[in-house]
């Protein structure tokens, strides 16, 4: 190959039959169990990296059912977000997430700088209760229950929340193990549409990982749990802070 013929066709790795296709990319029928729970906020603080701000003092753990993503296929994930502020605007910072199939791994890393690592994050029904679980290997990092469809949630002020923009921490490293890539992206939603939200009882057990740490952004009081069912398209990210400057 010529080195013409390996920048115009050079999208991601391997040149030949990349491991995802070129985005942007849509999710039908996205479901979420999402647990939020008060967290001390100097511990927030400490994990949070600046020029972020931490929003309040809650924590949310997400588990999430992908049956239908665009050139990923179907897969489940899991994730620790917490809320924050960028220059005055609110969204939503992910410290982990963990997903069961490589492709939405290596694509999330590779553009976005999702925190994914391989685990095995499960979300579904159990009689009248609906379950999120993640094991790392063998070991249960969380479970996270909820009453099924128990109360219809506010739509708007769901869907409100939903398309606030996601920051991520995205590290590649170089060839010589430096940084070569330090960024601060900011992710945005668009065409989304809500088919279904829900409230009810809810409950969340972390268990101590060295390295799945959840459990060390501790649970401080009362648990709140929102069940959601939305389609929308992942739009590709835009720099907002260059660490190595």
């Amino acid at each position: 190959m010529k080195a013409q013929d390996v920048r115009a066709s050079a999208f991601a790795m391997p040149l030949h039959r990349p491991s995802y296709p070129p985005g942007p990319y849509r999710f039908v029928d996205r479901e979420y169990l999402t647990v939020c729970y008060p967290c001390d906020p100097a511990a927030l603080r400490r994990v949070v990296p600046k020029p972020l701000e931490v929003a309040d003092a809650t924590v949310r753990i997400e588990f999430v059912r992908m049956p239908d993503s665009t050139g990923f296929g179907a897969y489940s994930g899991a994730a620790q977000v917490i809320p924050v502020t960028f220059g005055g605007e609110k969204g939503s910072y992910i410290r982990f997430m963990f997903l069961d199939t490589h492709p939405p791994i290596s694509g999330g890393r590779e553009l976005w700088g999702f925190p994914q690592k391989l685990a095995g994050p499960k979300l579904g029904v159990e009689r009248d209760t609906l379950v999120g679980t993640l094991d790392f290997g063998r070991i249960r990092v969380a479970t996270g229950t909820m009453g099924y469809k128990h109360v219809r949630a506010d739509a708007a002020a769901t869907e409100a929340g939903f398309v606030e923009p996601t920051f991520l921490l995205k590290i590649i490293p170089h060839v010589d193990g430096r940084p070569r890539i330090c960024e601060l992206v900011r992710v945005t939603k668009s065409g989304v549409t809500l088919k279904g939200a829900w409230t009810g009882p809810a409950a969340l057990e972390l268990h101590p990982h060295a390295l799945a740490p959840l459990g060390d952004l501790a649970i401080a009081g009362p648990v709140t749990g929102l069940h959601m069912i939305a389609d929308y398209t992942l739009d590709l990210g835009k720099v907002v802070h260059d660490y190595l400057a």
